[in-house]
């Protein structure tokens, strides 16, 4: 089985982290471990997957992040995703949203370890791909490292040997996913504790994580370190990733010249009917906190659907606003 290197990696996001996203970021950081947008497996099992698991091999390493309960379906979807040719699969064990909630996934399933670890076991036996698991620290107020611990020693017997830990606990009723974000205190150490407990596994921190240097400090305590918005709203600090995080050749393209190299293939994604919008969107930050950053995101994001399609609407709004 190989492992992979999970020094740095961009979290799953919902409507954000699509494989145009992804396009566009693995042109910055070749290290970097991303994620797919968290996909129901009443998704993948009741429509036609193409849609949703298609991706260029340029994305790898690339993770399916599932939503789910039932260890077959789970299993069956781990399949798909191995002979789609990812790097591996995580479940999805922290997502607070009342949909996860109804359909009895995401962070509600950390009152059901028990479930967890089948639901582990049975994808890890399907396949030959790592399968890892994300979720908080605890929910509502169920949230003492025992219980932690506890979750985690038995999904690690049942085969899991990587947990991506997003260090607050959620709050399953009076706070939106948004909030659930940002209002539950940041508990570093209990992450922390949790490396120093089960030195064997690899435990990734995640949570209010905002650059490079602050994913660098958390890299003596933990495996590995997971953004997530900041890395959407502010994509160029990902251009250091690979020297900064990873010790290899730094990306040495500027931001005009990564736009070139983005434009023929944002012609073919057009060409295949893919409107230029769902690609422009995700390079709305390209600019965030530069000079004329912020009349980039108003040109881009009011022109480019009057575009026609064409992608030199880039380079146009880039000599509007005087960028350099």
């Amino acid at each position: 089985m190989h492992e992979l290197n999970y020094r740095l990696a961009v979290a799953p996001m919902l409507h954000l982290t699509d494989r145009w996203f992804r396009y566009c970021v693995r042109m910055l950081t070749k290290h970097t471990v991303l994620y797919t947008e968290m996909l129901t497996v009443n998704t993948l099992l009741h429509t036609d997957p193409q849609p949703f698991l298609f991706f260029d091999p340029i994305e790898l390493p690339l993770v399916l992040q599932l939503g789910g309960n039932d260890p077959k379906t789970l299993a069956h979807c781990a399949k798909l995703a191995e002979s789609w040719g990812y790097s591996a699969v995580n479940l999805n064990v922290g997502c607070p949203s009342d949909r996860a909630q109804a359909g009895g996934f995401g962070a509600c399933l950390m009152l059901q370890p028990e479930l967890v670890a089948e639901c582990v076991a049975t994808m890890q036996a399907t396949v030959t791909i790592p399968i890892t698991v994300k979720h908080r620290i605890g929910i509502d107020h169920q949230d003492s490292y025992a219980a932690l611990a506890h979750f985690i020693e038995l999904v690690s017997q049942a085969g899991c040997k990587t947990f991506i830990i997003h260090a607050r606990k959620a709050w399953l009723s009076g706070l939106s996913p948004r909030e659930n974000r940002q209002v539950p205190a940041l508990d570093y150490a209990m992450v922390y504790a949790i490396k120093q407990n089960f030195p064997a596994l690899k435990i990734i921190i995640n949570g209010g994580i905002k650059d490079l240097q602050a994913a660098s400090s958390h890299l003596s305590s933990v495996d590995g370190v997971m953004i997530g918005r900041a890395a959407y709203d502010n994509p160029w600090l990902l251009a250091q990733a690979d020297s900064y995080i990873f010790d290899k050749p730094a990306f040495d393209l500027t931001r005009q010249e990564l736009i070139q190299r983005l434009i023929p293939w944002i012609q073919q994604e057009v060409s295949k009917g893919i409107p230029i919008t769902r690609i422009t969107k995700h390079l709305l930050g390209l600019f965030y906190g530069q000079p004329g950053g912020r009349l980039w995101r108003r040109c881009l994001s009011e022109n480019a659907y009057m575009s026609g399609g064409d992608p030199a609407i880039l380079q146009d709004c880039y000599a509007a606003c005087s960028l350099k």
